[in-house]
This record gives C-alpha cells, sequence and structure tokens, in this order.
C-alpha cells in the first residue's frame, strides 16, 4: 500500500522512496526479517562504549596509587639489602615526591598519563630527568619502576612469565 500511494507522487524524491521500500520489502520476504542497520550501529556503539567504561573503571579499581612515604621505605629497604652507604638514597631535593605527583596529573578531568604502564614509564623518566638522589638516583628509579610495576601486578603475565627481561633496566659505563 505504501508503494502504491508513492506511485501517486511523481517526483525525484518519491523516486527515491519507492526504492527504497521496495528493495526493504524485498529483504523482508527474502530473509524473513529487516534490520534496521542505523538503530542496530547506534546498540553496537553504546555496548562498546560501556564496555570501554567498565574496562576502565576495573582498572581504576585495581589500581594501587603509588604513595611517596611507600616509595621512601623502599629505597630504604634497597639501601639495607645491598648495604650501601648512608648518602645512597638521599634525596637531592622534592623532586622525587614531584616526580610521584606529576603521574597523577590530570588536565580537564583527564589522567595525562591514563595507564599503570605509562604513570610507570614516566615514572621512571622523571627520577632519572629530575636527579632526584645524591647517589645511586638510576638504580633507584629503575628499582621503583619495577615496584611501581609489581604493586600494581603488571611486572608479570597471566601466566608467570617476567614482562621485562633481567637486563632490560641494566646501564654498563
Amino acid at each position: 500500500m505504501i508503494i502504491s500511494v508513492g506511485y501517486r507522487v511523481n517526483s525525484r524524491q518519491a523516486t527515491q522512496f519507492r526504492i527504497w521500500a521496495t528493495n526493504v520489502l524485498r529483504k523482508h520476504l527474502i530473509d524473513g526479517y529487516t534490520l534496521n542497520e542505523l538503530r542496530l550501529k547506534e546498540k553496537t556503539d553504546r555496548l562498546e562504549a560501556l564496555q570501554k567504561s567498565i574496562k576502565l573503571i576495573s582498572a581504576v579499581k585495581t589500581r594501587k596509587e603509588l604513595d611517596y612515604e611507600d616509595a621512601i621505605s623502599a629505597v630504604e629497604e634497597l639501601r639495607k639489602k645491598f648495604n650501601c652507604p648512608f648518602f645512597f638514597g638521599k634525596e637531592k631535593d622534592k623532586s622525587f615526591r614531584s616526580s610521584i605527583d606529576a603521574i597523577y596529573q590530570t588536565f580537564d578531568n583527564k589522567e595525562l598519563y591514563p595507564s599503570v604502564e605509562e604513570k610507570a614509564a614516566n615514572l621512571l623518566y622523571f627520577i632519572v630527568k629530575n636527579h632526584s638522589f645524591v647517589d645511586g638516583n638510576k638504580r633507584i628509579a629503575a628499582s621503583i619502576f619495577l615496584w611501581f610495576l609489581e604493586k600494581n601486578k603488571l611486572l608479570y603475565r597471566n601466566d608467570g612469565t617476567k614482562r621485562i627481561a633481567d637486563n632490560a633496566l641494566t646501564y654498563d659505563s
């Protein structure tokens, strides 16, 4: 009936409508159903957005913030474990605390370093760049990097293998 009404109108738009309506009717008769692809795409997009949101929420939920006091305690443990001199791990200034704060920066309510891996990599970079410690700066930076990954359960893969090779963070002068 709709198609026959469309034949009573003689215009370019009516012709396009008749072609579209005939194709939809043909698909429905042959396939037994008709899909509204626009609505289906919208629903798919909404589902994908929801899945991304759930993934982000679960990542944030499991992420552990790096605390300055915990990090300094880890540096102290390094000094004791390897029997380092008293000046090993002595802070040059407040740049170590600043490096930790920097990885949690936001802009426009969005994290500048959204993933834990980005936070870890930038933490390593900031500690080395700022030369936060009087002695042992690069060793401490590498250790804090690994400690941060371990704390966030990213140092090892699900199968237990290491994500970073043992020699990846060594420096030979």
